[in-house]
């Protein structure tokens, strides 16, 4: 078993049937809370995330960021030995986590309403596409398709040249979703009077449309589509990027009516602008973007990167340096918070951010990536196969072959 016998999720068994992301991340927190993740992958292959690439020591890159802390357990679930081993696995969980195609696990035997009669103690989590009962609930999503359903690509990018966020944001929301709802459920367990686990379903297109909130409420009460402004927000102004003069890029923002003034006396040395009534709110300069744009830019250009951020540090306003992920991995505010940690891989060992949540007296045990099918044998003997009654599955490639 993996995980600390003191973790907050110490005790807890989640069973995954899961590919890409949004499953995965969501059971890869709870792992790093020490649940014990059994992660149920076809023989064939495994999670297809496994070959993204090969990038991290001949493992793909996706696949070793959403997947430390499991165990890895092949199954072939359309044969009716590897069903009866998932049935076996769920005598024993607490949870169930899927992110199959539309009427998988239905399917299977395995929806909500199957969970209820033959294992109730399971709480099942099913995130898919669009939700059910829609016109469009049976098509297949990806993130950049949800992305771009949503509304979300309209308003990323810049006018007429929409762009998909770059990390995978429903997929990752999604996932932190679902994670909540398991443990608010867990929780209430404590609390509950008898009768089956509750059942959750959660949606990319539902998670993203929630994330869109401030854009289709701004739309639903203004009848205007806002237009994406690269790194800029159509909320507020100022607010963007502007070049320095040692060829660098400065990210320079406002909140409030007296950040502004702060900014275009003290920085910029612009009190006519701080004067200018036509400046006074940021509704006001919202409309007057461009013109603050080039006023703030001209002054950017003619310094360096360290004498702007000095400044706006001093004057108390919002800035930062524009980074490329190299320089990320590279970022010296990371090292001196200890942020990185080794984590074991098949191919070797590998470096990778601590979860976010800093929690006093406990960190997370952040576990090793799994080979595919690597504890297919341990986690079979632990619910009371024999080595016999395993070999016979192998033979029947009801799961997969051992591992090496």
């Amino acid at each position: 078993m993996i995980g600390r016998d003191d973790s907050p999720l110490a005790g807890i068994t989640v069973v995954t049937l899961e590919q890409a992301v949004s499953a995965p991340m969501c059971t890869r927190v709870l792992a790093d809370f020490g649940a014990r993740v059994i992660k149920v992958e076809n023989p064939n292959g495994g999670d297809f995330a496994r070959h993204y690439d090969d990038v991290v020591k001949g493992q793909a890159a996706h696949f070793v960021w959403c997947n430390r802390g499991k165990e890895s357990v092949t199954l072939d679930l359309k044969a009716a030995g590897g069903v009866d081993v998932l049935h076996r696995l769920l005598d024993g969980a607490d949870v169930l986590v899927s992110n199959l195609a539309p009427g998988a696990m239905a399917r299977m035997g395995l929806a909500a309403a199957d969970l209820e009669v033959r294992h109730p103690q399971v709480i099942g989590v099913e995130i898919d596409g669009y939700g059910p009962g829609g016109p469009i609930s049976d098509k297949r999503a990806y993130d950049l398709l949800i992305q771009a359903e949503s509304g979300a690509c309209a308003v990323t990018g810049y006018p007429g040249m929409p762009a998909k966020p770059g990390p995978p944001v429903a997929d990752i929301s999604t996932g932190l979703y679902a994670a909540l709802s398991i443990v608010t459920l867990l929780y209430a367990r404590g609390h509950r009077a008898g009768g089956a686990a509750p059942s959750v379903a959660v949606s990319l297109f539902d998670t993203m449309t929630d994330i869109m909130g401030y854009q289709l409420t701004y739309t639903q009460h203004s009848g205007i589509d806002q237009q994406p402004l690269g790194m800029s927000s159509p909320a507020v102004a100022p607010y963007g990027s502007f070049p320095t003069r040692d060829g660098q890029t400065v990210v320079l923002g406002t909140t409030n009516d007296r950040e502004w003034q702060r900014l275009a006396r003290e920085i910029i040395d612009r009190p006519d602008l701080a004067d200018d009534t036509a400046y006074a709110t940021n509704s006001d300069r919202v409309r007057r973007r461009d013109a603050l744009n080039d006023a703030i830019g001209t002054w950017c250009a003619q310094h360096d990167l360290a004498h702007i951020q000095k400044k706006a540090d001093d004057a108390g306003i919002g800035n930062s340096r524009y980074n490329l992920p190299s320089e990320v991995v590279a970022h010296p505010h990371l090292a001196a918070r200890d942020r990185w940690r080794p984590v074991d891989t098949p191919g070797g060992e590998i470096m990778a951010l601590r979860p976010p949540p800093v929690i006093s007296d406990f960190e997370q045990p952040m576990g090793a990536v799994p080979g595919l099918g690597q504890h297919t044998d341990s986690v079979l003997t632990g619910i009371g196969l024999t080595a016999e009654e395993i070999a016979a599955l192998r033979e029947q490639r009801a799961i997969g072959p051992a591992y090496q």
